[in-house]
């Protein structure tokens, strides 16, 4: 009853000045309508989402209405509507779509490259990589090789660390020999040590001694034995392990006869990857396969595998031939089924060798 007689009483207030003022005011109810639907809505939903086309509308109309009523027509506020306003300037005078693209990424070669120069020669800078891509044809910033460097973790200065021992032993082959200790556990299990050397040049192996004892003493004497019957000329270097068998006395041996004495670091047999893989060469084709009974028959087993690796077993290194035959030079081209072929038993017919008949 009350609610209906407020209806009414605001009806006539409404067209009382219809009355009065003989006007249209179908346009002003209209948008009285929409505000307070508006408000309704605001009520209702706590958060609008506005899309681009909508705030570009808003914006654009608030240039027709007084900004003292922004907040009764407006349902956002007006410091968002001056926000939009300045975002639709700064898209407008936007030119980044249009800007041309900046310097070309550098290839991923051309990464590459410098990454394996600066790995292979670690006395260069990122000057000298620089002059070295120059020379061969490729144009470059110097600039650009230093981001390349300091990104990948390496100093673009020439203050690296000195050579790799990988490097150090491919550089230093032909001047290298290098000692190891290896050890045998016999039938009854009493553990025999063999003193080995090899050449990295030829590949040629010698054994140096036989021990059930390996001592310092011991070693050093193994050291007079094997200078007094074996020339070292061409020789510079010798690589050996930090074990307590080689003491001074048996660097001072190497050191009279024109060697120099290198020790490998702790626990890095890769320093001595060569000696190492001969021992791995002997215990895959020999030791592993052959049951040793003393040091005497120990003794004769490894002369007589010596005999086999230095005058028949190829070498990869060596371009498949024995060292024998890399120092005297290859065979001549033959062809195989114009001759014939014997076998030889080595150590009991544990090895195989194979001769052109004469």
């Amino acid at each position: 009853m009350i609610l209906s007689t407020v209806y009414a009483l605001t009806r006539r207030l409404l067209s009382l000045p219809v009355l009065l003022l003989r006007r249209d005011v179908s346009k002003e109810a209209e948008l009285l309508v929409l505000r307070h639907e508006n408000a309704v809505l605001r009520r209702q939903v706590p958060r609008v989402r506005y899309e681009s086309a909508d705030r570009l509308w808003f914006a654009a109309l608030s240039h027709g209405i007084p900004r003292r009523r922004w907040v009764q027509v407006f349902p956002v506020t007006p410091a968002t509507l001056l926000a939009w306003h300045r975002k639709l300037v700064a898209k407008k005078w936007d030119y980044t779509q249009r800007r041309r693209p900046g310097r070309p990424p550098t290839a991923p070669a051309v990464k590459a490259l410098i990454l394996r120069m600066a790995a292979e020669n670690p006395g260069w800078g990122h000057r000298r990589i620089h002059g070295e891509l120059t020379r061969v044809g490729h144009q470059i910033a110097a600039s650009t090789v230093w981001n390349i460097l300091n990104q990948a973790g390496i100093d673009p200065a020439p203050r690296r660390t000195g050579p790799t021992w990988k490097q150090f032993l491919t550089a230093q082959a032909q001047h290298i020999v290098a000692v190891d200790f290896l050890h045998v556990d016999t039938i009854n299990l009493t553990r025999i040590y063999a003193l080995v050397m090899l050449e990295h040049r030829s590949r040629r192996a010698h054994l140096l001694g036989i021990t059930a004892n390996p001592s310092g003493p011991w070693a050093t004497q193994a050291a007079r034995n094997f200078l007094m019957n074996t020339d070292t000329e061409g020789h510079t270097f010798l690589i050996r392990d930090r074990g307590s068998q080689f003491t001074d006395a048996f660097d001072a041996v190497f050191a009279d006869g024109g060697l120099r004495v290198l020790k490998s670091p702790p626990q890095a047999p890769k320093a001595n990857a060569h000696c190492e893989r001969f021992i791995g060469t002997l215990r895959r084709e020999l030791l592993g396969r052959t049951l040793i009974l003393n040091e005497w028959h120990l003794r004769r087993t490894l002369t007589s595998y010596l005999e086999h690796y230095n005058g028949q077993r190829p070498h990869r290194a060596l371009r498949q031939l024995c060292p024998s035959q890399a120092e005297a030079g290859p065979p001549c081209p033959i062809d195989i089924a114009e001759h014939r072929v014997h076998r030889k038993a080595v150590l009991g017919g544990l090895i195989n060798e194979y001769q052109i008949s004469s």
